[in-house]
């Protein structure tokens, strides 16, 4: 299997069919993938509250259809504009897409679709593992994994479609603008998500396991928004919608009455169980937007390495400062309110004092040190992210 990209002319910034798009306003089919993208979240964030709270029932659950309603979109809008490019659009169209077994179609199109694939193949193998071997013990089981991957490929693929397009349009769209760095916001979301284990909840957050997975997944994320979005405040921007969305999640779910279903029953649970509250992202995406774009871009690559290195680094430490006495509160009775909704637990865990108390080993120097180590190191990959998503085109 080959892919070949088929290189525009290099006297022109967009394809006549991306330009004739782009002064008629945004397609359908980009708006379908951003609808994709965040019903499949929802249904994620929903479907872990649906097992917190009520457990294991039915896979024909509101939470599963809204995942593979979200896949379904995906692959099928962007199915229709492969084969619209293929056998109907321009030879400019076509110019501008990626070859694929002899269909051609933009790139994000075609990632879209294998997540899709990936999304929907995975449910039947998760019914039958959950009937065979009951609840999951850990949000990445196999068929989850397989989910998780096909989600993850949706959400990137959907910010290559809107990248491509805001590329071409230049600083003209402002639109454009914000749907990329709202698809950013949403790939946000589902790593924190895939990482709830690690870094969600406050009881974590004194610990080595908190920083450390923090500094590895968040400066690559937003160097990279920050570095390929138009907007002064991309990574800001995408942070805000990661925080805003999964603040309304919490708050919805909080209003629907639920019980739970499956025994073992230890706790009373009377109403959705909403996730933690959002790790404050916007910190350290405010100190990286700030570090980034006070570069000129005509300096030398040396001096950009070295600010993205900067950056990531300030923006853990940063991170850990404002999460650090934020834990603090969030373990407190202040927080145990509709608003903040804290000490909210799965009805078959047991109550006791460990729900308002530090978990795992203290955070020593030594492991500062390699926090910043690894934070470094993933800014300096997000530039590289940010550099070739700052080029795509197609």
């Amino acid at each position: 299997m080959t892919m070949i990209a088929h290189p525009a002319p290099a006297n022109i910034s967009a394809t006549a069919g991306e330009a004739s798009a782009i002064e008629s306003g945004i397609p359908w089919y980009i708006w379908a993938v951003a609808f994709a993208s965040t019903s499949v979240l929802v249904g994620v964030v929903w479907d872990i509250s649906w097992h917190r709270t009520i457990g294991r029932d039915t896979f024909w659950t509101p939470a599963h259809l809204a995942i593979y309603l979200g896949g379904t979109v995906a692959g099928l809008s962007c199915g229709w504009l492969v084969l619209r490019t293929t056998f109907a659009g321009s030879d400019q169209d076509k110019a501008g897409g990626v070859t694929f077994w002899g269909f051609r179609g933009p790139l994000g199109a075609w990632v879209c679709i294998w997540g899709s694939i990936a999304m929907i193949a995975s449910g039947p193998f998760d019914d039958w593992w959950h009937n065979a071997y009951g609840l999951d013990v850990e949000i990445l089981s196999p068929p989850h994994t397989v989910l998780a991957a096909g989600i993850l490929t949706i959400q990137i693929g959907a910010m290559l479609m809107v990248l491509a397009r805001q590329n071409n349009a230049g600083f003209g769209d402002r639109t454009l603008q914000m749907l990329f760095v709202y698809s950013g916001g949403i790939l946000l979301l589902m790593l924190a998500t895939l990482a709830t284990e690690y870094v969600t909840f406050p009881n974590d957050q004194h610990g080595p396991q908190f920083f450390i997975v923090s500094a590895l997944l968040f400066p690559f994320i937003l160097v990279g928004i920050s570095r390929s979005s138009l907007l002064r405040w991309g990574a800001t921007a995408a942070a805000a919608f990661y925080m805003g969305v999964t603040l309304v999640m919490i708050w919805i779910l909080q209003l629907f009455p639920a019980q739970p279903m499956l025994a073992p029953i230890l706790r009373q649970v009377t109403s959705m169980v909403p996730p933690a509250f959002p790790i404050l992202l916007v910190v350290p995406a405010l100190v990286i937007d700030f570090m980034m774009h006070r570069v000129p871009t005509d300096v030398g690559r040396w001096r950009r390495w070295m600010t993205a290195v900067g950056s990531g680094m300030a923006a853990i430490l940063m991170l850990g400062i404002v999460q650090w006495y934020f834990a603090e509160f969030l373990l407190s009775e202040g927080a145990r309110n509709f608003v903040f909704a804290a000490d909210q637990w799965d009805y078959n865990t047991p109550p006791g004092s460990w729900q308002h108390e530090f978990w795992g080993d203290p955070m020593t120097a030594g492991l500062a040190g390699w926090t910043g180590l690894i934070a470094a190191a993933s800014a300096t990959a997000g530039l590289l992210w940010g550099n070739w998503m700052s080029r795509v085109r197609r």
